[in-house]
């Protein structure tokens, strides 16, 4: 710079520093106080350390005497806090050379890599700020933008991060945060509040922290290089990607990753919290807590598309549809009123269901939804129940508009999509920038292909208020009026590049679905030989000659490994932790009763349990 080594710049920012010491102007949010705030000024005095010239010297001391004093005990934080308080007690102590106070921060930095019950990392491997709310982007982002970058600063020293510590960062970053992104985009239900700022899916900056493992979890260094590549844009998407399905049973959060696409399911229950509205954020967020869905192919189907998103459309769920969207009563920590979501999975394949009646702000509305996730499909089916005065509807996509134009087979030929609304019924399928939409036994299908428009101010107010606008494709099912129990089924397809390719796979009927009603939602895969079932209450479902008995609620998955043997996975989503009798009888006739004991299940209640059925 020409102005490097100037005696004005210097004394510009001598001035400036006192100036904001003198001042010591306050902001309304603690946040900028405690973290922000002082993170910057102990960069800002480190950068000063370097030049010819030193501020002086009781300048210095009493910004660093403000930090210690209004900065915050990083040990009365949690999480992403805790990290950030902690951050700025290691620039203040090691300009001053405080090793008492420098021990003590890099012990509250590691500290929080640890399971919890309250907030951080679950131990389920998910990730928990502001009460029982999944916040994997956001808080997310800022935890391990801070703990990476201190195991940088203590990289081959006496306090450098190893063992069980360097194990748990590893695996979450490994195993949940990058798992979730599609290219350098994530899914926006893991985001909170953050799911209204600009940009936000996108991603690509955290390939830094990626970095910073390579030379830090070096057994894991080739799974980095993938990752950064993948975010970098230097790789495809599907980069390194392999099958992985993952219900996360602390965060009603279900992850179902395929090499060529990504689908995910959030949801809320009385153990967790819905996404948050706070600080003039996320004004119009309520639905995204309710089955919320992600179908992400290319990764950027719905980057920056909030701001002229229609809210009460959000992918996944059932809602009435209102030009305003209900706030919840409070911002902060609301919890589910469900008492039965989770999900069963073997690592690979699995499903999860949720079941919810919502009463606030007059949405009177709930369904019974399930969603089995296989290689090619994901079948999503449900029952809907409302006494709302509003037509509702359950959306299954509202994307941006982009590639092929849309079309659909209306049982009698295929016909393209125009740039309009329509209304269908019982169409065969449609087909849309690479995703492929079965409708199995119909329904009333509309289709919303037009250009909508918007600002960030308007879910955000800490936004701008210029409009902006895009071509935007949304579909679902429309409900009849004081539905009660009224039934849907939809199978997506991601990544089918033609029309052709949803044909062929409607012709071959890989799947059946076995029975879909208020009390028990089933389907049989006949490739794969996995039959999955969410007894919402107890009972049985025949299929084929096979019978599966359920004593109460929970959700099963059976899959026959050879010809006459199967594995059976069982999750209950209530969290009860008691016992839940299954009775198996196979094709050939022969039956078995396992007896799923999850009592003292604790912290794992909701978890899977395996067992093998041997005759």
């Amino acid at each position: 710079s020409v102005y490097y080594g100037k005696d004005d710049l210097f004394n510009c920012i001598v001035e400036g520093l006192d100036f904001w010491h003198t001042q010591n102007p306050q902001a309304p949010n603690w946040w900028f106080n405690q973290i922000s705030e002082p993170k910057k000024l102990g960069i800002l005095l480190i950068w000063m350390r370097e030049g010819i010239k030193h501020i002086p010297a009781d300048l210095e001391k009493g910004i660093l005497g403000r930090i210690k004093k209004d900065g915050g005990d990083p040990a009365k934080f949690t999480g992403a806090n805790c990290t950030d308080v902690a951050l700025h007690w290691i620039y203040r102590s090691c300009l001053s050379e405080n090793k008492k106070d420098l021990n003590y921060a890099l012990n509250e930095m590691f500290k929080t890599l640890a399971y919890t019950t309250g907030e951080g990392l679950q131990h389920d491997n998910s990730y928990f700020q502001h009460g029982s709310q999944i916040y994997i982007g956001g808080y997310g982002d800022e935890f391990l933008k801070g703990i990476t970058q201190v195991a940088m600063y203590v990289k081959g020293t006496s306090y450098a991060l190893k063992g069980e510590k360097l194990d748990i960062l590893s695996k979450f970053m490994r195993e949940t945060y990058y798992q979730t992104m599609r290219g350098c985009y994530m899914p926006y239900g893991i985001l909170g509040r953050g799911v209204s700022r600009n940009n936000a899916t996108r991603k690509a900056g955290t390939a830094l922290f990626a970095k910073r493992m390579m030379t830090i979890d070096v057994e894991h260094k080739s799974e980095y290089e993938k990752i950064v590549a993948r975010l970098e844009g230097k790789k495809a998407a599907d980069y390194g990607f392999s099958p992985l399905h993952t219900h996360y049973f602390r965060a009603d959060y279900t992850l179902h990753v395929r090499p060529k696409y990504t689908f995910d399911v959030r949801m809320v229950s009385r153990h967790t919290h819905r996404c948050e509205f706070g600080n003039e954020e996320n004004y119009k967020g309520y639905y995204i807590s309710d089955g919320s869905t992600n179908i992400l192919v290319e990764g950027d189907e719905y980057f920056n598309i909030f701001p002229y998103w229609n809210w009460a459309q959000v992918p996944g769920t059932t809602a009435p549809q209102t030009d305003e969207i209900p706030l919840p009563d409070k911002g902060w920590e609301v919890p589910g009123t469900s008492v039965f979501a989770g999900g069963v999975s073997d690592g690979i394949y699995g499903a999860s269901a949720y079941s919810y009646y919502d009463e606030h702000a007059g949405i009177n509305t709930g369904a019974n939804k399930s969603w089995f996730f296989f290689d090619n499909e994901v079948v999503c089916l449900g029952t809907v129940s409302s006494k709302s005065a509003n037509v509702v509807k359950t959306t299954i996509n509202q994307c941006h508009s982009k590639g092929k134009i849309p079309v659909l087979h209306d049982g009698k030929g295929v016909e393209e999509i125009s740039k309009t609304t329509h209304d269908y019924l019982n169409p065969r399928w449609v087909h849309h920038n690479n995703v492929g939409y079965v409708f199995p036994d119909g329904g009333n299908i509309w289709i919303s292909n037009v250009s909508r428009s918007g600002s960030w101010y308007d879910i955000n107010h800490g936004q701008s208020k210029t409009e902006v606008s895009g071509d935007v494709f949304a579909i679902g099912f429309e409900h009849l009026k004081s539905a009660k129990n009224n039934p849907y089924s939809y199978i997506v397809l991601p990544a089918l590049n033609t029309a052709d390719e949803v044909e062929r796979y409607v012709q071959k009927k890989e799947v059946s679905i076995v029975c879909n009603n208020n009390e028990t939602q089933s389907v049989y895969h006949r490739t794969l030989k996995i039959w999955s079932t969410a007894f919402f209450v107890g009972g049985t479902v025949h299929y084929n000659g096979m019978n599966l008995t359920a004593s109460k609620g929970c959700i099963v998955m059976v899959k026959e490994t050879a010809k006459g043997q199967y594995d059976l996975y069982v999750a209950d989503p209530v969290r009860s932790q008691s016992v839940v009798e299954l009775k198996f009888k196979s094709s050939t006739g022969k039956e078995k009763v396992v007896v799923a004991d999850f009592k003292g299940t604790g912290l794992y209640a909701g978890k899977t349990k395996n067992y093998k059925l041997v005759w």
